[in-house]
């Protein structure tokens, strides 16, 4: 198989995960409506995390991630996170400004975070993203470098891409809409939040 071919297939692979809804999709409209580069830092923070989990991965430590006890810390730790994050959108929405630029928090941090407090971002990593990587190496590490920057830039650009259509809604649409999008996009991560944390401890009845 061409090289170029794999990177293909890993591409619509990646897309797969990338273009779920999830935390980071929810966050990342959310910070949209105060600049439209906000997801462009969330991949930013992702990738900070996500590179030294591939690089990882690749140096044969991927095995930690499938143990029982790590994902469960790991989800329970993710939903408190994402069930603050949640309650601290709702707080926000009577204070939305549609011309306001800032944030309370930066977008590279929560995207740092969240893929932190993610388990399902790590077991997809453990499972289908250490195939795609061990396939990457029968290409040499010129492969596995491209691997890993392809597969980035599927972040990069879906959140870019999410950031700048929600501002773009927020000022068209005016401060109402940007009050619509925060608490659609908190009742997600609520919703995150309570299924990491079920999740973690659901195990403990069954």
């Amino acid at each position: 198989m061409p090289l170029l071919t794999f990177l293909f297939e890993a591409v619509l692979i990646s897309l797969s995960g990338v273009l779920a809804p999830g935390p980071i999709t929810a966050t990342t409209v959310e910070k949209g409506n105060k600049s439209p580069h906000a997801g462009a830092f969330v991949a930013i923070g992702h990738g900070i995390v996500e590179f030294p989990l591939i690089i990882s991965i690749f140096y044969g430590f991927g095995y930690l991630l499938k143990l029982n006890y790590v994902k469960e810390v790991i989800a329970f730790m993710g939903g408190l996170f994402l069930l603050f994050m949640g309650i601290s959108m709702f707080r926000s929405i009577k204070q939305i400004n549609v011309n306001s630029k800032k944030s309370t928090h930066l977008p590279i941090i929560d995207g740092i975070l969240l893929s932190l407090g993610n388990p399902y971002f790590l077991i997809w990593w453990a499972t289908v993203g250490a195939t795609l990587i061990f396939r990457s190496i029968s290409f040499g590490m010129l492969g596995f470098l491209f691997f890993m920057l392809f597969h980035w830039l599927c972040d990069f650009f879906w959140c870019y891409f999410l950031s700048i259509l929600s501002f773009s809604g927020g000022q068209y649409f005016g401060k109402k809409f940007q009050k619509i999008v925060s608490a659609i996009c908190g009742v997600f991560l609520l919703f995150f939040g309570g299924k990491f944390i079920y999740d973690s401890i659901k195990v403990f009845f069954i």
